[in-house]
């Protein structure tokens, strides 16, 4: 039995689980790169019978799942993977299990991009190391109002570290309601115009979609606070990259923190990483020992499993 774990970028995942049950039935092969053209990606998994994924990394797509004649079992980390085409997997007879995922990590990072803008800890950590002393003016995030786009699992967990910082909450996303936010403790806003103009800081937590790709762009931006941060630890396409540009060195807005990109790992030359006004961290939301943890170990185990012929959390949509 050949198994293969993609895209472990820092080669942690033989680490963060125990995989002896699986070791003992198969082989295991660790992938710290990514490979994005179809060709070299087939020959490369073309061997393997289980593939282990890290969620929304490489995307197995019908037509690559087709060309892969070995494949019988793939494990995503999450009990969803947008990039795995599970329809296709399942008519061919190949089993697709996915993992719990913990829900505190990424909201965590929301909170620690929020107080790296507002309290400039970039600038001011540049100005200490090289012999300077204070260089700007912090924003408080007590008293400041936070709009949420989205108040399921991870946006009501911001809200709720939002409001043990003092601040007003604020939400929106297309089918919100105010049963939801009453629930939550936050003001319902009906339109998305409303909350970007009142918004001292905007935070995004919404499942990438047709609905949702492009949805902040030249217009949004116009409608946000000269001195408002916006915060993206989603999907990298909700957000216009060339319209946030502008908008940072326009001084439509102060300032935006994100975490994650059109296309990762971002390539070097990448407009983004030039641009003042951007703090920038590469996708590490969900990047915990914690979650790795659960991700690894339950990934082990489903392999396991599946190999005894007891497959769980298997996913079938």
């Amino acid at each position: 039995m050949r198994i293969a774990i993609l895209d472990d970028y820092q080669n942690l995942a033989l680490q963060s689980a125990d995989w002896s049950d699986v070791l003992s039935l198969g082989e295991i092969t660790v992938f710290t790169d990514t490979i994005t053209k179809q060709d070299a990606l087939r020959s490369r998994l073309e061997p393997f019978d289980v593939i282990c994924v890290m969620r929304e990394r490489t995307p197995l797509s019908g037509e690559l799942i087709g060309a892969l004649p070995n494949l019988k079992l793939i494990v995503t980390t999450g009990k969803r993977n947008a990039a795995i085409d599970v329809a296709a997997a399942t008519k061919r007879g190949i089993t697709v299990c996915g993992t719990d995922s913990p829900s505190t990590a990424t909201p965590e990072l929301t909170f620690a991009l929020m107080l790296g803008l507002a309290r400039n800890i970039v600038p001011e950590n540049a100005s200490m190391r090289s012999g300077g002393w204070q260089v700007g003016l912090g924003q408080d995030l007590a008293g400041s109002t936070l709009g949420i786009i989205g108040l399921g699992r991870l946006g009501a967990n911001v809200a709720k570290i939002a409001q043990a910082f003092g601040m007003h909450v604020t939400a929106w996303s297309t089918n919100l309601t105010k049963d939801r936010c009453d629930e939550i403790g936050v003001e319902f806003k009906d339109s998305k115009e409303s909350l970007l103009r009142d918004a001292d800081f905007v935070t995004i937590h919404q499942r990438l979609s047709d609905r949702t790709r492009g949805m902040i762009g030249d217009e949004e931006f116009k409608q946000m606070k000269s001195s408002a941060y916006l915060i993206n630890t989603s999907r990298g396409p909700i957000i216009d990259d060339v319209a946030l540009i502008d908008a940072i060195n326009s001084g439509e807005i102060a300032g935006a923190g994100i975490d994650v990109y059109d296309i990762e790992p971002l390539p070097s030359s990448h407009p983004l990483r030039q641009c003042d006004g951007l703090l920038l961290t590469p996708h590490l939301g969900y990047v915990t020992r914690n979650t790795w943890e659960v991700f690894y170990g339950q990934t082990a185990k489903a392999v396991a499993a599946w190999i005894n012929g007891t497959p769980h959390g298997v996913i079938t949509s």
